[in-house]
């Protein structure tokens, strides 16, 4: 229960649904135990009605014993149904205060855990898959629900039955109640171990599901390399199989569900056994009235499905505290991304790289090594390099979404750590390099970075990117939604979307991580004769492996190995015939004409 003890908060947050559940629970507690001594009183009546009734034979009064005897069996009839109505009014505000505490408190949970995901550092997604995420904010805050809601709910009600009913129990008879309840205990652990075995079949189930849906997901989204390769039949054998396992766990799992209910069926009919066999010795004896095993059996079907839910609650709480440990581990983990002094102030671009070095915490792999340049307001510099030479590297530091091993990145003077987290990367436009668009229009995905967008600059920044003719083309034009990842679109209009979602919001600050890889020189040229317009103003940062996008650039960094090997302009490094610059450049050279 330890890890579970993270979730006091939320009952104290509710704490007056929790008190008004306890109350329910109580009051619908006792109107279900009146109702047994009410119906214990109406047999005694009756059999003490039929003596009275033949003892009168032939008189007046027993069409008075009958009457008065009527009017009272009326009378309990009355007041059982009475207590049954509301029993079922207070059954209803039992689970409409703790039920829906617990539905509160899951989206609650799962709320603090998607804001608690977005303030993780990129290094915490580099570690996890995305679903351990998901199974963390889906799956165990639903295990944890069951523990606020059911599991404490049928508690409750399994404490306040046994603290009322068995002293009931024990004033009657003790030898009939030790009896009685007998079974019982054999009743719950015997729940609590089918519980767990239909649980970890249950969990068998899930896990083959979700890898055969993972294995459909990706036949159906590579279904041109499918057929490309031939691989229709192969593909079909391995679901086959996929398939066939998860009927087999099916199977099993319904193997025991239908253990479940005779096995319940089997100990409460033990139990009546034991009530009647026991109680009817006793009645015989002269110790109890027959609406004494009357009351008994109406107290056993009370007590057998609270003991039968606590061998289930008991489970419960077990999946639970594991959920809650999981989800523990995940929310004690905090973000080494945050700001020294929060300074909060218009950047007007001036960019300093001091002996910068930056090793990834997930890998050890160093990026860069001594790294210094320096970016002028207005200036558009060019990073250019092979393949792992740290091109991107330095665009996620000037965005911080990492922090540096050594050195210093200034801004204007300032620390990039002591800004503000928001008003630095607000000032900044931002075009990485592996493209993601969200499955929603056109138009959202470009005016994703702004919260009052304009229709002006959004279609100013469709024309920068050159995209605003494709879409335009589209039936819905900027309204057409796209697919998953933007599937929609092709490699080169996903990448000029993201170039139009960074220039919408008119950015202080210009970064385009090798964003025009996916698109034909003349489509480049064209963006980048746009572009120069807009970098006119506002400090650029370009990155490519490419260099026909970086020869516009008033400055050139080539990087090899996470370190500067040439720095200087188009032509200066042209010049420089053994340098790594123009080897590039002539090797592109060739490969487009060819």
């Amino acid at each position: 229960m330890r890890a579970l003890a993270s979730t006091n908060k939320y009952l104290y947050r509710y704490k007056w649904h929790f008190l008004g559940g306890v109350l329910f629970v109580a009051l619908s507690t006792l109107l279900a135990i009146f109702p047994a001594q009410i119906v214990r009183y109406a047999f005694d009546l009756v059999n003490e009605g039929i003596d009275l009734y033949h003892l009168f034979a032939g008189t007046r009064a027993q069409s008075g014993v009958y009457e008065l005897f009527g009017r009272n069996v009326l009378l309990y009839g009355l007041l059982i149904v009475l207590m049954a109505l509301l029993r079922g009014i207070f059954l209803f505000f039992m689970r409409q205060t703790l039920i829906v505490m617990s539905r509160r408190v899951e989206n609650d949970q799962k709320n603090e855990i998607f804001q608690h995901y977005q303030s993780l550092p990129l290094s915490f997604y580099r570690r996890h898959n995305t679903g351990d995420l998901m199974s963390r904010i889906s799956e165990d805050v639903g295990r944890v629900r069951m523990y606020i809601g059911p599991a404490i709910m049928y508690f409750m009600q399994l404490v306040i039955l046994f603290v009322l009913i068995v002293p009931l129990m024990l004033l009657v008879n003790v030898k009939l109640t030790i009896y009685t309840l007998l079974p019982l205990p054999v009743l719950s652990i015997s729940i609590f171990y089918v519980n767990n075995l239909i649980e970890r079949k249950s969990d068998e189930i899930q896990r083959s599901l979700s890898s055969m849906t993972t294995f459909v997901q990706e036949a159906f989204s590579g279904i041109r390399v499918l057929k490309s390769f031939v691989r229709e039949d192969d593909s079909h054998q391995q679901f086959t199989a996929a398939s066939d396992n998860y009927r087999e766990k099916s199977l099993s799992l319904n193997f025991v569900n239908s253990l479940f209910f005779p096995l319940i069926l089997f100990l409460v009919g033990l139990s009546t056994i034991i009530t009647v066999w026991v109680g009817g010795q006793e009645v015989i004896r002269g110790t109890i009235s027959v609406g004494s095993i009357a009351e008994f059996l109406i107290y056993v079907n009370l007590l057998t499905w609270p003991v039968t839910a606590l061998g289930w609650t008991s489970s419960l709480v077990q999946r639970a505290e594991a959920s809650q440990a999981r989800i523990n581990e995940f929310m004690h983990q905090k973000t080494d991304i945050i700001s020294r002094q929060n300074v909060e102030r218009e950047i007007q671009g001036d960019i300093i790289f001091d002996n910068v070095s930056f090793t990834y915490p997930d890998t050890g792999i160093q990026a860069l090594q001594k790294v210094s340049f320096r970016i002028r307001p207005g200036q558009t510099l060019a990073v250019i390099g092979n393949t792992g030479s740290g091109k991107s590297t330095v665009a996620a530091l000037l965005c911080r979404l990492y922090d540096v091993s050594e050195g210093h990145i200034l801004v204007d003077g300032t620390d990039v750590r002591d800004y503000a987290l928001t008003s630095l990367r607000e000032q900044i436009g931002y075009v990485p390099q592996d493209v993601f668009l969200f499955s929603d229009s056109i138009r959202n995905n470009i005016n994703f970075g702004l919260e009052h967008p304009t229709e002006e600059r959004m279609l100013q920044a469709a024309k920068d990117a050159n995209v605003y003719d494709n879409i335009v083309q589209f039936p819905l034009g900027f309204d057409t939604k796209l697919g998953e990842r933007g599937i929609t679109l092709s490699g080169g209009q996903k990448q000029r979307v993201s170039i139009a979602r960074a220039l919408v919001k008119e950015p202080k600050i210009l970064i385009l991580d090798d964003s025009l890889s996916a698109v034909d020189t003349n489509t480049e040229n064209a963006i980048l004769g746009s572009l120069q317009r807009i970098m006119a103003n506002r400090t650029s940062l370009i990155i490519s492996h490419r260099v026909s996008s970086v020869k516009l650039a008033d400055e050139i960094l080539v990087l090899d190995d996470g370190q500067i090997v040439q720095h200087g302009t188009h032509a200066a490094l042209m010049a420089d015939t053994n340098g790594l610059y123009r080897a590039l450049y002539e090797r592109q050279l060739q490969t487009e004409e060819v």
